[in-house]
């Protein structure tokens, strides 16, 4: 090969790799499509506020064993050096934290320093506390159980979030395929008007309306896309694939979904009821510790502990590293008994009667709550209810609405009605053909809205995927 054919060669190649990244960078990215059930899963999976809840639970947890370590007992080493001078007198103080501790006989002014030394270990175990740690560790647990009813209440919110829009979705497509279906028979109509108007069958005013009726169409297609682009965006931005294109697949939304397809269920076992159930049970278990913090706090102590002192007996320093060493060893072992601060007990009876009262206002609202849910899902029943209803009359609807815009056409065309009849049965049956595509998505909405209200989506979504 020679040197000329190789350089165009590989220009060749290098033309080649160019144009494949530029169609590589223009190529548009896939378009997911997504059924309902699967952009639930994928929400639940993917949303921000679902992994925030679950990172709750696990720190709740590490509570729990936080304090269930309260039931160990404590040995804290400790070693000292320093240099310091030692003048000492007799006498007794209150406590303080600056002043440092000074050990040994009554000693005259001294300004001479020396090098001292402690090291110890003190064990520390109370094997009595009258139930305190205990009520501790319930209430470390109570806030792990609202944790978790905390993820709860946030999956269903998340899941009614992404199916609400989702089913808005598909509405909106689904008057999408109307206004088209509506500018198609005004299009066709209007060629048939004009043609009649140039061969002066029809007056000019049947032209121009049917150019204003044919524009209205069109408008209203503009506007169903709109709708169903903002929705998309909407449900896009939901699951976390903001920018990118998405379909929904709405042919099992498209049928009726199975009768009796979901069973009842109780206001209590609502993720809304649990959550607050669990926020009575943590502020129960809080008054249970404020109730335990009356009792003495009794500890079995034991400490091993040596000293070491560059001090002479007779009053002279030894001088060099003496002291840094460990001169004298002891132990001691006993039991202590704290008790709370006498005075303290007006505060804590305070505090009792706060908390008495946190758990009176929790619970009336856990009672407010029941009565809100079992409210909404009788409104989500009758819904539903209202809409199979519907789905049932929209057929018939649709079917007149269709034979009277044959017969208004033929009317207009065979010169037996104006216009304005034929315009009316045209709207008539756009408006029959927008109520019976959102009738099926009703029933699914409906459907949807009870198990929202009944705080469980698992039988929906059972008798979604029976659909698809």
């Amino acid at each position: 090969m020679t040197r000329k054919a190789g350089s165009g060669l590989v220009g060749f190649l290098l033309l080649m790799i160019s144009i494949g990244r530029l169609w590589a960078q223009s190529a548009p990215a896939p378009v997911r499509s997504l059924a309902l059930d699967e952009a639930i899963d994928y929400a639940l999976a993917h949303y921000p506020a679902v992994r925030a809840a679950l990172e709750q639970v696990e720190s709740a947890r590490g509570g729990v064993a936080l304090v269930r370590t309260s039931y160990l007992p404590q040995v804290n080493p400790i070693y000292q050096a320093n240099r310091a001078t030692q003048n000492q007198v007799a006498g007794i103080f209150l406590p303080a934290s600056i002043t440092p501790s000074v050990e040994g006989p009554v000693q005259p002014y001294s300004g001479t320093s020396f090098w001292n030394s402690q090291a110890g270990a003190l064990f520390s175990w109370e094997p009595v506390d009258f139930g305190l740690r205990r009520a501790a560790v319930e209430q470390a647990r109570s806030a792990e159980h609202k944790s978790e009813a905390d993820v709860q209440l946030t999956r269903l919110q998340v899941a009614s979030a992404t199916g609400g829009y989702f089913l808005n979705v598909v509405a909106a497509e689904q008057s999408v395929t109307a206004a088209k279906a509506d500018v198609e028979r005004w299009q066709a109509f209007h060629d048939t008007i004009q043609v009649l108007v140039q061969q002066e069958l029809r007056p000019g005013v049947d032209g121009s309306r049917a150019d204003a009726e044919l524009a209205m169409a069109r408008t209203r297609l503009i506007q169903a896309e709109a709708a169903e682009q903002q929705g998309q965006a909407m449900l896009a931005s939901l699951l976390g694939v903001a920018g990118g294109p998405l379909r929904v697949e709405s042919r099992p939304l498209l049928a009726s979904p199975p009768a009796d397809s979901l069973p009842s269920a109780q206001p209590s076992a609502h993720p809304l009821a649990l959550d607050q159930q669990a926020s009575v049970e943590q502020l129960r278990a809080k008054e249970r510790v404020i109730d335990h913090t009356d009792y003495p706090h009794f500890y079995v102590q034991s400490e091993a502990f040596a000293r070491g002192s560059g001090a002479n007996p007779d009053l002279t320093a030894a001088g060099g590293v003496k002291g840094l060493g460990l001169d004298r060893a002891n132990w001691v072992a006993g039991v202590s008994v704290v008790f709370p601060n006498l005075f303290d007990f007006s505060a804590r009876r305070d505090q009792k009667r706060m908390a008495e009262a946190q758990v009176r206002s929790q619970e009336a609202t856990y009672q407010q709550t029941l009565q809100d849910l079992t409210g909404q899902a009788a409104a989500a029943q009758a819904a539903y209810q209202a809409a199979l209803l519907v789905v049932q009359n929209t057929p018939v609807e649709l079917a007149a609405a269709r034979q009277t815009e044959a017969q208004a056409r033929a009317r207009y065309q065979a010169g037996l009605a104006n216009l304005v009849e034929a315009a009316e049965a045209e709207s008539v049956l756009a408006q029959a053909e927008r109520d019976d595509a959102e009738a099926h998505i009703g029933v699914w909405r409906g459907l949807f809205g009870v198990a929202v209200a009944q705080g469980n989506l698992e039988p929906f979504l059972a008798a979604l995927r029976a659909n698809h």
